[in-house]
């Protein structure tokens, strides 16, 4: 998925079109209840939302900057851009790290 990342409070227009899916024990998906698009992944505790970068209608500026589980990126999946690249391992311990000592557990 190609996402922007949101760390504030996201807030979602017509909530009563939402459906939110328990993906995990940390994180949930947003769909919408009429078409099943996939509106949002977000962290259930940390303020983490990522939207997928076609629901904007502007992204000039944006900047392609990390690919996240690149383990899993398949062979013909490539960007010409410099990025960070990041492991699902990786990532979790970035997570873990960050968030120790609060109530996240």
């Amino acid at each position: 998925m190609l996402a922007v990342e949101c760390d504030d409070d996201v807030v979602v227009n017509g909530e009563d079109h939402v459906v939110v899916f328990a993906s995990s024990d940390w994180a949930e998906r947003g769909f919408c209840r009429e078409c099943g698009s996939h509106l949002f992944y977000r962290l259930r505790q940390g303020g983490h939302t990522a939207i997928p970068v076609g629901l904007f209608q502007e992204y000039e500026n944006w900047q392609l900057t990390q690919q996240l589980f690149i383990e899993r990126k398949p062979s013909f999946y490539s960007f010409a851009e410099k990025t960070r690249h990041v492991t699902g391992e990786e990532l979790f311990a970035e997570f873990l790290a960050n968030h120790s000592g609060s109530d996240s557990t």
